[in-house]
């Protein structure tokens, strides 16, 4: 006997569409959503939307790590292997029709063959991979396509139509990538370095400093250049200052800003800065947390002189968002105004296994 029900997502007049985000910026993606159409659902690394007019601009959300077209979402869904069949049900009771009509008009291309990446939370007598098999082989019956599964360590071919499969308590959703591949990688990231900021988290950051207005945004850790690229598509006016001790970061970073004359780059140490003073409107940093990247020049000896030289260089009244490892997050947050700076707002997110918090203080001088 059947155990689950069926809830069809609604294509039309309102187009439902998924985007997933990196845990801790979903408001800042929902707040981003928002000037499309509406937010309908905000959940754990989800946010989920109408838009008024369907179109590839869906496809230009800087802080989604991705975007879906919501295909169907079934209910009563159990811990046994045997619950599975009600996933099969779901498929096939599905609009995949109108699902796939609508993620043509969102910018999805042609694929050729069917692939599935599936998650769950709890304890399950079914793998990823179980889920992953059921939900593939009825999607490329039903398709008339070839299902590439991943158990064993495979991975799909390009071109391939991704859906996803995410299960939490008795309900799973079943989604439609639209872009062919994840939005989170960047075209422009043509070089990285290690320890390279994840672009969505770099966007939201870039949008916490309200840029708009600003004259000179800087970053004294540049990296591959990835905050003050986003930055660039946040707005387009501010002249982008990066500055790395790192010559081949530079390089890097020029590389991926592809010779835009607003940026000007520069080998040189965060905590002497060759900058004059108050020279600067906003500051957007990933300092070297240790673990990936270690700390050179005068921040090895602690990030006090990058928060003295930064005080010296930002205006009175700018703003900095820093990305902040738990330690110095801590210690910045306990006394923010010990160079010169308050605390205005305090985000955690979750990247690479650890829990940074964006930080985002104004120049109190």
């Amino acid at each position: 006997m059947r155990n689950h029900a069926i809830t069809r997502a609604n294509i039309s007049p309102g187009p439902s569409l998924l985007a997933r985000a990196t845990r801790g910026i979903e408001p800042l993606l929902a707040a981003e959503i928002g000037r499309l159409g509406v937010v309908t659902r905000l959940r754990h690394r989800e946010v989920w939307f109408r838009v008024r007019e369907p179109g590839p601009h869906v496809l230009r959300l800087r802080t989604a790590d991705d975007v879906f077209v919501l295909a169907a979402v079934a209910a009563g869904l159990g811990t046994s292997k045997a619950s599975l069949a009600g996933l099969t049900d779901a498929v096939r009771e599905a609009g995949l029709k109108e699902a796939l009509a609508l993620r043509a008009r969102c910018g999805g291309g042609r694929t050729t063959g069917v692939d599935v990446s599936a998650s769950f939370l709890g304890r399950r007598a079914y793998t990823r991979y179980d889920v992953e098999d059921a939900v593939g082989t009825e999607l490329a019956r039903a398709l008339g396509a070839r299902y590439h599964s991943r158990r064993g360590g495979g991975a799909p071919p390009p071109g391939t139509l991704s859906w996803r499969v995410a299960i939490e308590d008795d309900r799973a959703t079943l989604a439609v990538r639209i872009a062919a591949r994840p939005l989170h990688r960047r075209p422009y990231k043509r070089a990285s370095v290690t320890g390279t900021l994840h672009p969505p988290v770099a966007a939201a950051m870039a949008r916490l400093a309200g840029l708009d207005g600003a004259g000179t945004v800087l970053d004294p850790c540049c990296g591959a250049g990835t905050l003050l690229v986003e930055a660039r598509a946040v707005a387009a006016r501010p002249r982008l200052l990066g500055v790395d001790h790192d010559p081949e970061a530079v390089r890097a970073a020029a590389r991926n800003a592809a010779r835009d004359t607003r940026f000007g780059w520069a080998v040189a140490d965060a905590g002497c800065l060759p900058l004059p003073s108050g020279h600067v409107d906003r500051v957007l940093v990933n300092p070297p947390w240790g673990r990936q990247v270690r700390a050179t020049g005068l921040l090895s000896r602690g990030d006090r002189a990058l928060w003295e030289e930064l005080a010296r260089v930002v205006a009175p009244g700018g703003v900095v968002v820093a990305l902040l490892h738990a330690p110095e997050a801590a210690a910045r947050m306990a006394a923010p105004d010990a160079a010169g700076f308050e605390l205005r707002e305090a985000i955690e997110v979750s990247l690479s296994g650890a829990h940074p918090v964006i930080g985002v203080f104004t120049c109190s001088r």
